[in-house]
C-alpha cells in the first residue's frame, strides 16, 4: 500500500531478524539513491535480543538462550518477540529536514498518539528512554525507540508491546533501565490485536510527517 510516496507494509507471521536487517539496509540504500520509495514496515520477530551500540554485556542474562543480534541502532539491549509490534521506519531526512532529534521526538509522539487513539495514555519520562504508561499505580514501559540514520536515511524505529510474553524481558535489563517494570496492552486489559494498533498508527501518519519536516540541520 502506498501513501503519498511512502510504502506501508505489514508482514504476516514472524520475520527472522537477519532477513529484516538485510532488507532494511538494502531499502535505505535504495532510498538514498532514489531507486525506491520510503517505507514504514510493521512486523513481528521470533523471540530474540538485539544489542544497540551502547549495550553493556553485564545487562544480558539470557537464561532461555535466545539468539542475540548486533542491531547497529542506538541504545542498549532490547527484546523482540511474538505479540510485540515492531515498526521499521525508513524516511529520507535529506528532503524532509535534517534534524535527527526532532525526528526521534516526532517518532515518540507518533507512538504515543497511536496508543492514545486506543484509549491508553502514554508519555515520555525525563531521563528515561522509551514510551511509558501506568500499570497498577506505577510507571511501566510499553514501548522502545531505537534509531539509526545513515546518509540522512532513517533505519530501525520502535517496538510496542501488544501482548508479548513479558517474562522474556527478564533475560536483559531492558534499555538499561532496571528500576521500572515492562507492561503490554494485553496485561492492561486492552485489545492487543495488531490490526487495531496498525490502524491507529496509519491514522496519525500524516501528522507524524508534518511534525518534523523542514527541521534545521543537525549533525
Amino acid at each position: 500500500m502506498d501513501l503519498d510516496g511512502i510504502e506501508w507494509r505489514v508482514s504476516p507471521g514472524l520475520t527472522p531478524y537477519p532477513e529484516a536487517l538485510a532488507e532494511m539496509e538494502a531499502r535505505a540504500a535504495a532510498i538514498r539513491s532514489g531507486e525506491a520509495d520510503e517505507l514504514v514496515w510493521l512486523l513481528e520477530h521470533p523471540p530474540l535480543y538485539t544489542a544497540g551500540t551502547s549495550a553493556d554485556p553485564a545487562e544480558l542474562f539470557n537464561p532461555l538462550g535466545f539468539p542475540v543480534f548486533e542491531a547497529g541502532r542506538g541504545g542498549r539491549y532490547t527484546y523482540h518477540g511474538p505479540g510485540q509490534r515492531v515498526g521499521y521506519v525508513m524516511l529520507d531526512l535529506d528532503r524532509r529536514g535534517r534534524d535527527v532529534r526532532r525526528y526521534v521526538h516526532s517518532l515518540e509522539d507518533w507512538v504515543i498518539d497511536a496508543l492514545g487513539r486506543l484509549g491508553v495514555e502514554a508519555w515520555r519520562a525525563p531521563g528515561r528512554i522509551g514510551i511509558w504508561t501506568e500499570r497498577s499505580g506505577r510507571e511501566a514501559k510499553i514501548g522502545a525507540i531505537g534509531v539509526r540514520v545513515r546518509r540522512w536515511v532513517t533505519l530501525h524505529g520502535f517496538a510496542v508491546n501488544l501482548a508479548p510474553e513479558l517474562s522474556h524481558f527478564s533475560g536483559i535489563v531492558p534499555c538499561g533501565i532496571a528500576d521500572f517494570p515492562v507492561t503490554s496492552l494485553g496485561e492492561m486489559g486492552e485489545s492487543a490485536r495488531p490490526e487495531r494498533f496498525d490502524l491507529a498508527l496509519r491514522q496519525g501518519l500524516c501528522r507524524f510527517l508534518r511534525s518534523f519536516e523542514g527541521g534545521a540541520e543537525e549533525a
